[in-house]
């Protein structure tokens, strides 16, 4: 299949950064959020995060004005029915999910690939409240996506080949690596990786150590780019709780149950750099841990 036109659902970190990638790479895109502030930010950001590659050499000025002229954008879902392939990439919850794809439902191209960005939640059952669990699948994009190399492509248990194979085809015109999973919770980067961020939660729960010196261990001790609990905020601690939940609710081992000052921390509203404070307050000019 050629995809050529392809929508994305969401404008927020993930769906810009998405966005911003499709168009370099030459596909047009129609971004979609029900907040047209949001879409304006997010064209915002786009332009701001193509001209530093441009600075850098990465990308001509030409490419630049290419790509933006490739980016459409809509407050209305159901202008996404005709493209090629829809990526939903709104929030982490599965019943927000389930509600996109139903009001898109009745206004997809037939050949449409319809795939989500989730980086937890089971492929199959999101496949399954559609009319095309065969031509449906995970594309995991990772934060920052146009950073990060690595894009996970996980098969729903109703996946056909067709789909895969153009789905792969997009990741090798973005000059990204797939990895291929099978639709178990979490994937494959999530289930080792959320596992780690919520024993660091738990080290610090213990009193084990503080903030500092638990992510300070990590990057002098195991050469990690970040420390757990600083990636954490990067990610959003709410992010990072409803995988653990998604990980302890479908493997049923506590070895995945989310950490007590986890969900606090949550419950506090205190969900990392996009609120400018978790486990450590990003409101000064320098970060400080909050614990």
């Amino acid at each position: 299949m050629d995809i050529k036109r392809i929508g994305v659902v969401g404008a927020g970190q993930m769906g810009n950064g998405i966005t911003h990638v499709l168009a370099l790479a030459g596909y047009d895109v129609l971004l979609n959020d029900i907040n047209a502030e949001a879409l304006d930010a997010a064209l915002v950001r786009i332009e701001k995060n193509i001209e530093r590659q441009v600075s850098k050499g990465a990308v001509s000025a030409d490419e630049k004005k290419a790509a933006l002229s490739r980016i459409s954008t809509t407050v209305e879902l159901t202008e996404l029915g005709p493209t090629d392939l829809v990526i939903e990439a709104a929030t982490e919850r599965e019943d927000i999910k389930h509600q996109i794809f139903a009001t898109l439902l009745p206004h997809l191209a037939e050949h449409t690939i319809l795939t989500s960005n989730t980086s937890s939640i089971s492929i199959t059952r999101l496949a399954a409240a559609t009319d095309r669990p065969e031509r449906f699948m995970g594309f995991h994009f990772m934060n920052p996506v146009p950073l990060m190399q690595l894009v996970e492509l996980i098969r729903g248990i109703a996946t056909d080949q067709p789909t895969y194979d153009a789905c792969l085809g997009v990741v090798e015109r973005l000059n990204k690596t797939a990895a291929s999973a099978e639709d178990f919770p979490a994937f494959i980067v999530n289930r080792i990786l959320m596992p780690m961020i919520n024993e660091a939660v738990y080290t610090l729960y213990e009193g084990v150590g503080s903030v500092s010196s638990i992510d300070q261990s990590l990057k002098l001790g195991a050469n990690h780019p970040m420390g757990p609990l600083e990636l954490a905020d990067f990610i959003g601690l709410d992010t990072c709780l409803a995988i653990m939940n998604v990980l302890h609710d479908g493997l049923a081992d506590t070895k995945y149950r989310p950490c007590p000052l986890l969900t606090k921390y949550v419950e506090a509203g205190w969900l990392g750099r996009k609120v400018k404070r978790g486990f450590y307050d990003y409101r000064g000019d320098v970060p400080v841990p909050t614990r």
